[in-house]
């Protein structure tokens, strides 16, 4: 089995963690994790693809073993993000990459490709929206209320995502045999986003969520013209983004491969081995070159 390595690199000032396997000349693939878990998501995936490709999987500021800075010295945006993680790969001299992308990961996944389209090989998105399609009301409403309105009452509402209670729903939902997923992931999570003053982090990206949607269009455009290869493999009992957000990704590239798996929003958990079959053999079918 590859290798992982578990690195730091100053980008722009701040420190940031991440993981690195595969052969150093090979195709790099780009892992980039979700809300509220960091690269150790991805931790039995990354020897699978590193067999065959150069692995990437970055923390972003404010999540897992990468800086958090406190809210009031960082204006944590999902461009800001997205310019750290370009800041990172501009270092390690990766110009060409395929991305997987999840959840909070796929806003950033999209504002990279948006700012320079030929750098992205392919797209794999598992549970990562970019549609109107696919968002569950009864779990976003709460997050909408607080972006419309920031009160008491709708701060209160949206902290309950923070609780070990909240992360261990996200896990565990949607998943047909729940004892698949290891305690040690909402465990691990909750630790890390419970450090003093990472609250108001997470607040400031749930209100910042709000500016991924208008995005939408922009992203839709370079999927028609630009055609970069798609695979979906999606928990289609995902209780957060449902299987439309998946299926939707055909509408700009029609032949976009998408697997709707027996699992929740974090599916790679449950089914780690088939996700990684389904990713190496896309990857494999479109050889994909750094």
């Amino acid at each position: 089995m590859a290798a992982v390595h578990h690195r730091y690199a100053t980008v722009r000032g701040q420190e940031l963690f991440y993981r690195e396997a595969g052969p150093a000349d090979a195709p790099v693939i780009v892992l980039l994790h979700g809300f509220p878990t960091s690269s150790f998501m991805f931790r039995n995936l990354i020897p699978e693809l590193a067999a065959r490709y150069h692995v990437i999987a970055p923390d972003h500021l404010g999540f897992g073993l990468s800086a958090a800075p406190p809210a009031g010295e960082f204006d944590y945006t999902f461009d800001a993000l997205t310019e750290l993680t370009a800041g990172l790969l501009g270092q390690l001299g990766v110009e060409r990459y395929a991305i997987y992308v999840q959840d909070y990961g796929a806003p950033i996944g999209w504002r990279l490709a948006l700012a320079d389209p030929g750098a992205v090989t392919a797209i794999v998105t598992q549970n990562g929206n970019g549609y109107e399609a696919g968002f569950i009301e009864d779990f976003w409403k709460t997050v909408w209320e607080y972006q419309r309105e920031r009160n008491p009452v709708t701060e209160a509402n949206i902290r309950g995502a923070l609780s070990r209670e909240s992360i261990r729903w996200q896990y565990l939902t949607g998943e047909p045999e729940q004892s698949l997923v290891s305690p040690d992931t909402w465990n691990h999570d909750f630790a890390l986003v419970s450090r003093p003053g990472n609250d108001a982090v997470q607040l400031a990206l749930f209100r910042d969520y709000a500016s991924n949607p208008p995005l939408y269009p922009a992203l839709h455009e370079y999927l028609r013209t630009t055609r970069p290869p798609v695979l979906a493999v999606w928990g289609r009992n995902d209780p957060i983004f449902a299987p439309e957000g998946a299926r939707a990704f055909a509408e700009d590239v029609p032949d976009a491969e998408i697997h709707l798996l027996d699992g929740g929003h974090f599916v790679l958990e449950s089914a780690g081995d088939e996700i990684a079959s389904l990713v190496l053999g896309f990857l494999d079918r479109i050889s994909i070159r750094n």
